[in-house]
């Protein structure tokens, strides 16, 4: 080869390499992606990964195959409203005033001056939306596009209220957005189905940008129902075919941003609001209504069944593939991590509870929980227990759906379902997790927020 051939090869060679060395200075420069994945009543034993035996969820399995397992990750309440607040304001419910469901009477919802993971990463220039159940206000000033989001589809309130069983309550609500204007309510069956197609399409449309899509499921919760694809095609009856369904949809959302080359800039984080209901089936002809194995309790309750979540996060070349984090960790914990990955400065006035979780994400060498302290909320916002380390403190509760009568000490590691209770033989460890307890109780009476509120609420 001549000289001149030995330069071209160089030339090339060099070119090559500038542009290789500008496609990866892009991509780090590209600030992450981030979806969350949200589903109503999905217990824990709900998702093959998870151990279930009656419904097969490949597509959340190879998420998990690809991605980390969390196991020791919780919801901040066994209801949907307390949890959804906590996810996008990084606080306790009783922090921001959400403490019980919101149901059609009310008049309150998400305060405008809270701040959501919408907004924090809007002002790092994303595009964002919500869509699925919202259930955070249902007047149009707590409507999503009025808390960050550009693009909202979806039902504020959930589908269970356009079932006859709310109608006959007299609480009833065929309320259905596309961002703030009216449109019919889907069929029950076809919701996870034109969900799915909206998050996608949405995906499509802002894949030149970094953006947030919170896509919020409203099933499992009842009435259960799956499109015609899908019914009767698992052994958990009419739930288990509601589930695989969205293990489909989850299948959808990976398989189109691998697609559009968007693996390597982007998060996802699939997880549920609080434990299977267990027994109530909204008027729907089911048999089965979930698990939150090997856990005890169900929603609505403080055990560890209402509670602690299924969770897998998905993000290859920035999550390790094939891992656990057995650490604890909360739905609180979005809007701290996702800010600090984004480059977002979180707000400096106010109590942001929840952590910022990116060691445990990224499987860095040793790293722990940043909690001290977890504080089991359920209905009302009323508090009934602390964890601590291993401990559990469950104290003497009436949230009329939940009652507990005295107190109840758990070892979570020795004893994760919550069989024996030994406060009479640890009452050292009684008297700490209570005093840490009553420490909560004192910060939050100088740190909580309102909930929004309307005078006047406007009608559907």
């Amino acid at each position: 080869m001549n000289g001149r051939g030995v330069l071209i090869i160089r030339g090339v060679s060099l070119f090559l390499i500038a542009v290789v060395l500008a496609a990866t200075a892009r991509a780090a420069e590209r600030k992450p992606n981030f979806v969350v994945i949200l589903t109503d009543d999905l217990g824990y034993g709900d998702l093959s990964c998870f151990g279930a035996d009656r419904i097969n969820t490949p597509n959340i399995d190879r998420m998990a195959t690809e991605g980390m397992k969390f196991t020791n990750f919780y919801a901040t309440a066994p209801i949907c409203t307390p949890t959804r607040a906590s996810l996008l304001t990084g606080s306790y419910p009783s922090r921001v005033g959400l403490g019980t469901p919101l149901h059609t009477p009310d008049t309150i919802g998400l305060h405008k001056d809270e701040v959501t993971i919408a907004e924090l990463l809007k002002s790092r220039g994303y595009a964002t939306a919500c869509i699925g159940k919202w259930h955070l206000g249902h007047q149009p000033e707590f409507y999503p596009t009025r808390h960050g989001f550009d693009y909202y589809y979806g039902t504020p309130l959930g589908h269970c209220f356009a079932s006859e069983v709310m109608r006959k309550r007299g609480r009833g609500s065929d309320l259905f957005l596309r961002n703030e204007e009216k449109i019919p309510f889907p069929p029950f069956e076809d919701l996870t189905q034109e969900l799915t197609a909206e998050a996608v399409k949405w995906i499509n449309a802002n894949k030149d940008e970094p953006f947030f899509l919170f896509l919020s499921h409203p099933m499992p919760h009842g009435p259960v129902a799956a499109s015609e694809r899908f019914k009767g095609k698992s052994a958990g009856g009419l739930y288990g075919d509601a589930v695989e369904e969205i293990d489909w949809s989850t299948g959808e959302i990976l398989r189109v941003i691998k697609k559009l080359g968007l693996s390597q800039d982007t998060i996802v984080v699939f997880t549920s609001d609080n434990g299977a209901d267990l027994d109530n089936a909204w008027g729907t002809d089911v048999t089965w209504l979930g698990s939150n194995a090997p856990f005890r309790g169900k929603k609505q309750e403080g055990w560890e069944g209402g509670l602690r979540m299924p969770c897998v996060m998905w993000g290859p070349g920035r999550v390790p593939s094939a891992s656990i984090c057995s650490e604890l960790a909360t739905v609180m914990d979005f809007l701290p991590t996702f800010g600090a990955m984004s480059g977002a400065e979180l707000p400096t006035d106010r109590v942001i509870d929840g952590k910022d979780i990116r060691e445990l994400l990224t499987g860095q060498p040793g790293a722990k929980s940043s909690y001290d302290a977890f504080i089991y909320h359920v209905r009302f916002g009323k508090r009934a227990g602390v964890r601590v380390g291993d401990w559990k403190l469950l104290v003497e509760t009436d949230a009329k759906t939940w009652r507990h009568r005295g107190e109840a000490l758990y070892n979570l590691r020795k004893d994760p379902g919550e069989e024996r209770n030994v406060a009479s033989q640890h009452p050292d460890k009684v008297k700490e997790l209570n005093a840490r307890l009553r420490l909560f109780e004192q910060e939050l009476g100088h740190a909580t927020r309102p909930a929004g509120r309307l005078e006047e609420p406007i009608e559907e």
